[in-house]
């Protein structure tokens, strides 16, 4: 899917954010079945959320070592509310140029993990980030009922680029891909694995 990326380093609010309604990815009964709803207290008042998920299965590329993993976890795939396909699964070149590498937004009993498994050992995935599916949730459309506001995308080296360009003394290109991270219509984190470990990339001075 397109997605509107945006720079990293904004104060991440604690209360959820209004932006425009989008169009509800259709499910079928089995997928709507996974669904978490609930309510939370914003200020100071009961508000309905809904969390939509999507089975391993809905992902026919993922790789089969790496979906077996992620069925042993019990892994759902939870899906932003401006989903219109299925999301929060991405193939690019995480660990180096030309590289087959997975990543993957894996809720587990109410708490999501982001998952980076690389080609060359996909038996021990990175864990990035993990957080309560509660705490990422955002108001969206008329209804009131809070969505999902946390999803993943390939960041390709010109994407980075292009984030970077408002900077003063902007770094060269990067030679492979990064991991885009994004809680939806705020803020975009780029992760960056070099040297054996993971960075994140800055995007303004």
């Amino acid at each position: 899917m397109v997605r509107v990326l945006f720079k990293s380093g904004l104060a991440l609010a604690s209360l959820p954010f209004l932006c425009c309604p989008s169009q509800v990815l259709s499910q079928n009964p089995v997928s709507a079945s996974l669904n978490t709803a609930g309510s939370v207290t914003v200020d100071g008042r009961p508000t309905p959320y809904l969390i939509r998920h999507l089975p391993l299965g809905s992902f026919p590329d993922l790789p089969l070592a790496i979906k077996e993993q992620l069925d042993r976890r019990g892994c759902l795939i939870p899906q932003s509310y401006e989903a219109r396909q299925p999301e929060n699964v991405i193939h690019a070149s995480l660990e180096r140029s030309g590289s087959s590498d997975w990543a993957v937004l894996c809720s587990e009993q109410g708490t999501v993990f982001l998952l980076v498994f690389f080609g060359s050992n996909s038996n021990q995935p990175f864990t990035l980030a993990s957080s309560p599916e509660t705490e990422r949730l955002q108001s969206h459309g008329s209804s009131g009922v809070l969505g999902f506001n946390w999803a993943i995308d390939p960041a390709l080296p010109q994407d980075v680029h292009e984030a970077q360009l408002g900077m003063r003394h902007p770094p060269p290109r990067l030679d492979h891909d990064a991991l885009a991270d994004s809680v939806i219509d705020r803020r975009t984190d780029y992760h960056f694995y070099l040297s054996n470990s993971w960075t994140l990339i800055e995007t303004q001075d």
